[in-house]
C-alpha cells in the first residue's frame, strides 16, 4: 500500500504546473531499483516499445523539462533590471508572432512613459536593433501600425487633458468601431494616434464620453483578444486585464504561452500593483489569489510566486 500510494505521490509530482521536488526527493531517493521497475510499468509517463523496453514519452519529456524550468525561469527574470526584463519579454514575444502581441501590447501600455523608454534603450544594448524595427519586421498585416505606435509611445502622464478633446475623440473612436463596416479600426490612423499618444486620464475621459455615445463599454463592441481591445482594456483597465491573464495562465488546458502569464504577471507587478491586483481578483473570482495558486502551482515555483504576491503586501506597510 505505502508503495502505491508513492507512486501515486510521484506521479502527482510530475504532473501540472510546476513540479513538486520535495516528493521527488523524498520518494525517489529511497526507490530500490524494483520499485522504480513497477513505476514505468504502472506510469503514464512511459511505453513499452515493441523490444518491451520502457521508455519515457517523449511529449511528456519535452514537457517536464518546462515543468522544472519555471522556477528557474521566475528567478532569473526577477532579479533582472526591469528595462532588460521588459525588454527580453518583448524579444520572446516577437519571436512568437501572432500568439503573443498580447505581451508586447500589455508591456506599452502598463509602464511609465520613463520605463518604455527604458526598455527600447535595453532592447538596443541587449539585441543591436530597435523594438520598433522588429516589431515592424514580424508583424503581419493589420496589427502593424497599432503595435509600432505603442511601442513607440512617450505619454505624457499629467493630470491635465481637454474635455472637448476627449469628447471629440471619443465620437471618432465610436464612427470607426461601430460604423467600420468592413474597415478594420485597427487601419484607422485616428484610432491608432488617440490610442498611441493621449495620456491614460485623457483616455479615462474619452472612453467615459464613448459609453455615453454608444451605450456599451469600448472593449464591449472590440473582437475578443484582439490587439485592439488588449490596447483598450490595458489603457483602461489595467488590473481586470491582469486578473484575465492569470485566469487563463492557471487554466488546466491552457497552451504553454498562455501558461508564461502567471510568471509574468507575478514578476513584473510584484513591486508595482500586485495588492491590487489580488484585492480585484479576490473580487471578481470570490477565491483569494493566492489560495488559486496553492490549488494550481506546486514545489518550488509555487513558493516563490507566493513570496512574490506577499510582497505588495508588505510594500503598503
Amino acid at each position: 500500500m505505502a508503495v502505491a500510494n508513492e507512486m501515486g505521490a510521484i506521479t502527482k509530482a510530475f504532473s501540472g504546473f510546476g513540479v513538486d521536488e520535495k516528493s521527488l526527493i523524498t520518494v525517489l531517493g529511497k526507490w530500490h531499483p524494483e520499485q522504480t521497475k513497477s513505476f514505468r510499468k504502472a506510469s503514464q509517463f512511459f511505453i513499452q516499445d515493441e523490444r518491451l523496453f520502457e521508455r519515457w514519452i517523449d511529449k511528456h519529456v519535452e514537457q517536464l523539462k518546462i515543468e522544472f524550468l519555471r522556477f528557474k525561469s521566475a528567478v532569473v527574470l526577477w532579479t533582472m533590471h526591469p528595462w532588460e526584463r521588459d525588454a527580453r519579454l518583448i524579444k520572446d514575444a516577437v519571436i512568437d508572432g501572432q500568439k503573443s502581441t498580447n505581451v508586447i501590447v500589455e508591456i506599452a501600455c502598463t509602464r511609465s512613459c520613463d520605463d518604455l523608454f527604458g526598455a527600447r534603450k535595453a532592447y538596443h544594448s541587449l539585441f543591436d536593433r530597435s523594438i520598433e524595427e522588429d516589431v515592424a519586421y514580424n508583424t503581419p498585416g493589420i496589427e502593424r501600425m497599432l503595435l509600432i505606435a505603442l511601442v513607440s509611445s512617450y505619454r505624457y502622464e499629467g493630470p491635465r487633458f481637454h474635455e472637448d478633446s476627449a469628447k471629440s475623440e471619443a465620437k471618432t473612436l465610436c464612427t470607426a468601431i461601430k460604423d467600420a463596416g468592413d474597415k478594420n479600426p485597427m487601419d484607422d490612423q485616428e484610432v491608432v494616434r488617440i490610442l498611441s499618444t493621449r495620456s491614460k486620464p485623457h483616455l479615462k475621459a474619452v472612453f467615459k464620453h464613448y459609453k455615453e455615445i454608444s451605450g456599451k463599454n469600448i472593449d464591449e463592441d472590440l473582437v475578443a483578444d484582439s490587439s485592439l481591445k488588449h490596447t483598450v482594456q490595458c489603457l483602461s483597465t489595467p488590473h481586470t486585464y491582469f486578473i484575465k491573464v492569470l485566469d487563463a495562465a492557471m487554466n488546466p488546458v491552457a497552451d504553454e504561452n498562455t501558461k508564461e502569464g502567471l510568471t509574468r504577471v507575478l514578476v513584473t507587478r510584484a513591486d508595482v500593483d500586485m495588492k491590487l491586483i489580488a484585492e480585484e481578483y479576490h473580487k471578481q473570482n470570490g477565491v483569494e489569489l493566492a489560495q488559486k495558486i496553492e490549488q494550481m502551482v506546486k514545489g518550488n515555483f509555487k513558493e516563490f510566486l507566493l513570496t512574490l504576491l506577499a510582497r505588495g503586501d508588505q510594500l503598503k506597510k
